[in-house]
């Protein structure tokens, strides 16, 4: 799930009915159940983004360390790499691989979605609070 469309899901859930706070009271549990179920959906997402990006890091130093053989650079789909560079560099050519950048990008991405949904947790979670503050203004502005 892209961030923008779980933003406008959010906006969407988390608008109160004024007029029917006894329905939206009854609701919060729902909406507190279905953020946690994407919450744990996406944190075990950036778990295995995060394994995938330990494989390959460890799949491009021994490619850039040369020690990689024919047939995995073959089923990899990859070109030997033809330069001698000190082990001191390697880090520079991993922050600098493609492969690297697009995998930590979408950990970035899905670190993203994950903070966002412990935000989402926590106001659902106050929602409750919300609603009982405005049935108690109610009472009060009428007197009982």
């Amino acid at each position: 799930m892209d961030i923008e469309s779980l933003r406008e899901m959010v906006k969407n859930d988390i608008k109160i009915d004024e007029t029917d706070l006894n329905s939206e009271s009854l609701r919060t549990p729902q909406l507190h159940n279905k953020y946690l179920v994407l919450y744990e959906n996406s944190k075990l997402e950036l778990e295995k983004l995060q394994f995938m990006e330990k494989t390959l890091k460890r799949d491009k130093w021994l490619f850039y360390t040369g020690k990689m053989g024919d047939e995995d650079l073959e089923r990899k789909g990859w070109e030997p790499f033809e330069h001698n560079i000190l082990k001191t560099d390697i880090p520079m050519f991993l922050d600098a691989d493609p492969d690297m950048q697009q995998i930590r990008a979408k950990i970035s991405l899905q670190s993203s979605v994950v903070s966002y949904l412990e935000d989402v947790i926590k106001i659902v979670t106050g929602r409750q609070w919300n609603i009982k503050s405005a049935i108690e203004w109610i009472k009060f502005t009428q007197g009982v």
